[in-house]
């Protein structure tokens, strides 16, 4: 039975787990866990700490299938990963009887990388402020709620040729504006 949702849209195979079907959890988890993984990894490079962040997203869906409205599962699950990353980056604690030895030096080098990327970060979101209202609205979609090309089209009742248009204009100008050393 599982073979007959390998090719079925994200739609429908969340609509279905709404319905509490296990079989369609399986593709889900599937279909999903490698990206997930992946993209966990890019933000937080502890291979063991990432596999268990996507484990408990992942059950955490299952849990919640019957209740939960989605919109876009994808969007969800990216989400959910980057904000169980969070938390768990707010659960770290300096613990006071630790020394910091020789190994510990790479760490204080990632905190810098950290240090830069927010301010980078807080760069890029001034920069997407000064797009044009609606190139910045497509962009928003596009890049932070992953919607595609043709459900950011329907949302706003414009034409997918304008939203690539936006896109390809809020990226120019981005690059104009963003100077990465």
């Amino acid at each position: 039975m599982k073979n007959n949702y390998i090719n079925l849209s994200n739609e429908t195979l969340q609509n279905s787990l709404n319905k509490g079907d296990k079989d369609v959890f399986d593709v889900i988890y599937n279909r999903f866990w490698k990206s997930l993984y992946g993209y966990a990894l890019s933000l937080y490079n502890e291979e063991k700490i990432c596999e268990d962040i996507v484990q408990e997203v992942l059950i955490s869906l299952w849990e919640k299938s019957e209740t939960l409205e989605l919109t876009n599962i994808e969007a969800y699950l990216l989400r959910a990963i980057k904000y169980k990353l969070s938390s768990h980056f707010r659960g770290l604690k300096f613990i006071s009887n630790q020394l910091i030895t020789d190994q510990n030096i790479p760490q204080l080098e990632s905190s810098e990388r950290n240090m830069e990327y927010k301010e980078f970060e807080k760069n890029l979101l001034s920069e997407i402020d000064k797009l044009t209202p609606k190139c910045k609205n497509v962009f928003l979609l596009s890049r932070f709620e992953f919607l595609s090309n043709n459900e950011i089209a329907l949302k706003l009742n414009i034409s997918v040729r304008t939203v690539e248009k936006h896109i390809s204009d809020a990226i120019r100008k981005l690059k104009s504006s963003i100077h990465l050393n």
